[in-house]
């Protein structure tokens, strides 16, 4: 199958499931911000997704997306690196933020998917998790359960610790680093190869991936100073 087969395939794959990732990056990102205005809001949406079939269905999605993408990374690197001798994409108009993050990848991955384990063990492993294991009969303490929906609990429990607030704040400026040149990289991969209009697709997907890293990075930095931001106190 080309999509599998060809190395032109396996950068559509990679660039679709990031396209998508990004997507739930900004609906997340969304959500987390009601988090500064109402906390009953906030969690009232925790509790409408949790382990309900369709949040289930999506987590199921989003896994693999995460997945695909890490594995087709991997091999186009890999890849990559055998058919250019080691050298990355030459491209003239290159920005300097995406040639320093194409030179540290590797590291920058490393903190992204630290990051990540980082997040899924402070909320999900707490909220939806426990849920599935309640519906599956599996003892849980009743108070863990009775606080699986209760995500500003967990926002001010993680964030009030400045060492979990620096390792966030951190995890996401290299995120902004990997999207950004990840963007630069689905252009390519997608066929833009026109100046202007990669010009002006490269402004826009910064311009998103500024905005979603910002929303983050307000709510680590408003729960790390204001615990009781959102009527949660």
């Amino acid at each position: 199958m080309w999509l599998l087969n060809s190395s032109v395939g396996k950068k559509v794959i990679m660039s679709v499931s990031g396209v998508g990732l990004v997507l739930f990056l900004l609906f997340h990102m969304c959500m987390n911000l009601v988090a500064l205005f109402s906390a009953d809001a906030y969690n009232a949406i925790c509790g409408f997704l949790g382990a309900n079939w369709y949040a289930l269905v999506a987590t199921v999605g989003l896994a693999a997306m995460v997945v695909v993408h890490i594995v087709y990374a991997f091999i186009l690197t890999i890849q990559n690196k055998r058919a250019r001798g080691g050298q990355s994409y030459a491209y003239s108009v290159r920005p300097k933020s995406v040639e320093w993050a194409s030179q540290n990848m590797l590291v920058l991955g490393i903190i992204v998917a630290l990051g990540l384990l980082l997040h899924l063990c402070n909320f999900w492993a707490n909220m939806q998790l426990v849920e599935i294991l309640h519906k599956l009969n599996i003892h849980v303490d009743a108070e863990v359960v009775k606080n699986a929906t209760n995500g500003v609990n967990y926002m001010v429990e993680t964030f009030g610790n400045y060492i979990y607030s620096a390792c966030y704040i951190v995890w996401l400026a290299a995120l902004w680093f990997h999207l950004t040149h990840g963007f630069w990289s689905a252009m390519q991969s997608l066929g833009v190869n026109n100046q202007v209009w990669f010009n002006r697709w490269r402004v826009i997907g910064n311009a998103i991936v500024t905005i979603i890293v910002l929303g983050f990075m307000a709510v680590v930095v408003v729960y790390a100073i204001c615990p009781c931001v959102g009527g949660h106190c």
